[in-house]
């Protein structure tokens, strides 16, 4: 099952560090791939990137299932999902498990806030993969929802919410989404409470299921060694036998600048405090996504040459880490600085990082700023597409958010053309340093 175990820095499960790594700049110098797209008769959206390099496969079907669509069920979008491999068609979960080991697949689910996913990957030797592609089907359209694996995900997913309560990191992502969103779709924690996954009933899952695990509601993406015809077939052959269902409403925009402006104070006995504060930011698709990208790269995204890590980090030593992030999601996903400090230092650090952000959003960086920014974006992309598997993530971005075909022939020169003027213009605009929501969890002996 997928249990987030820590939810910031924000979700860091397998597909989802891909996705955000493309958003934060992760594009290719190299020649992209060449996407062919398609639908299915049920609706299913199919994406396709021929790659013969290597006998292998890579299958991702994507719904909009994740946590956002919980409604008064907080966490049963993420329980739905972990239950999908535990019995499926005729296999239960340890005849799935050989059948998988003897064909050399390797078979994943992921739920998100946005998006909910099963993945495989496979040999592409045609029986191979037939076979492998059958197991996957079974998971997304048959699950059984084993009244014993429910109980026991049930079980695993409390233990998981229980050690999310003893780490202050998680304790202060829960808070931060709390206070950014309240009672928005994003507010409540991806894997719910305590409470409510404890009511989660298993006919709660299976309807959950036939509502959202459908072909309108469904991204297929193929990155692998087929041509266009097998990928066709392979495609109706994984989710040709979703019913066709309806896609959900559109989620509603974010409102404001977040729920619960000011300074949250959360004692907590660790070692150091952690700080996260922010507001709604971007969304996929913002027109104006390139110059807040771009400018957060020399606030805060840019590591250790980035303005916050020179004034937290090297002028104080207030801490070891220091950053913000932008995390475009359907909605408008967090803008977020962090850190983590010594107890006695959590206060002074706080006003650096407040301090920080309103010196930028006033002046906005230098040309020196962004000419470095600049070349450390578009450097050193081309290691970031030499696999399957994070091709397949362009691609989950790409058809997921509804983005340009041709999104990534056009990142490197929209990052070039972004001024210091727009910069300026747009963070004073969009980031107003007086209505944050700050989280700070420690302090206690």
């Amino acid at each position: 099952m997928c249990v987030e175990s820590v939810l910031i820095r924000i979700c860091r499960s397998f597909l989802e560090i891909l996705v955000w790594w493309l958003l934060l700049g992760a594009i290719p110098a190299m020649a992209t791939p060449h996407i062919q797209h398609w639908s299915l008769d049920n609706g299913s959206r199919v994406y396709f990137v021929e790659a013969h390099e290597l006998p292998m496969v890579d299958i991702q079907v994507v719904f909009s299932a994740g946590s956002a669509y919980d409604g008064d069920h907080p966490g049963i979008a993420s329980l739905t999902n972990g239950l999908l491999d535990e019995g499926a068609g005729d296999w239960d979960a340890n005849a799935l498990a050989d059948a998988l080991a003897r064909l050399g697949a390797r078979l994943g689910t992921e739920s998100l806030r946005d998006m909910a996913a099963a993945s495989l990957r496979a040999l592409s030797e045609s029986t191979t993969l037939e076979r492998s592609a059958d197991l996957l089907a079974a998971v997304i359209t048959r699950p059984t929802f084993p009244p014993d694996a429910c109980e026991r995900v049930r079980a695993q997913t409390l233990v998981a919410i229980t050690n999310g309560d003893q780490s202050p990191g998680s304790v202060a992502s829960r808070a931060f989404y709390k206070a950014l969103y309240g009672e928005y779709p994003y507010g409540h924690p991806a894997l719910g409470t305590a409470t409510s996954v404890a009511g989660i009933t298993r006919e709660a899952m299976i309807d959950f299921h036939h509502r959202y695990y459908v072909g309108h509601n469904a991204v297929v993406i193929l990155v692998g060694d087929l041509d266009r015809s097998g990928a066709a077939a392979l495609a109706v052959r994984v989710a040709g036998g979703l019913s066709a269902g309806e896609a959900p409403a559109a989620l509603p925009p974010v409102p404001g600048m977040g729920a619960n402006v000011g300074v949250e104070t959360i004692s907590f006995p660790s070692a150091q405090t952690h700080v996260l504060s922010g507001q709604p930011g971007t969304w996929r698709g913002d027109p104006e996504y390139f110059p807040l990208y771009v400018g957060n790269h020399i606030l805060g995204g840019g590591g250790l040459v980035s303005r916050i890590s020179a004034e937290v980090r090297e002028k104080r030593g207030l801490a070891y880490s220091a950053y913000s992030e932008l995390l475009p999601m359907r909605a408008a996903g967090p803008f977020v600085m962090g850190l983590q400090t010594r107890n006695h230092k959590a206060e002074e650090a706080r006003k650096v990082l407040q301090q920080t952000l309103e010196k930028f959003v006033q002046e906005g960086p230098t040309p020196e700023e962004l000419i470095k920014a600049k070349e450390n974006i578009t450097g050193g992309f081309a290691l970031l597409i030499d696999s399957n598997s994070k091709v397949a993530a362009y691609l989950t971005m790409i058809a997921f958010y509804d983005l340009p075909l041709d999104y990534l022939d056009h990142f490197k020169e929209k990052v070039e053309a972004v001024t210091v003027a727009q910069i300026r213009e747009v963070f004073q605009r969009r980031i107003d340093p007086a209505h944050l929501a700050t989280v700070v969890v420690g302090g206690k002996e």
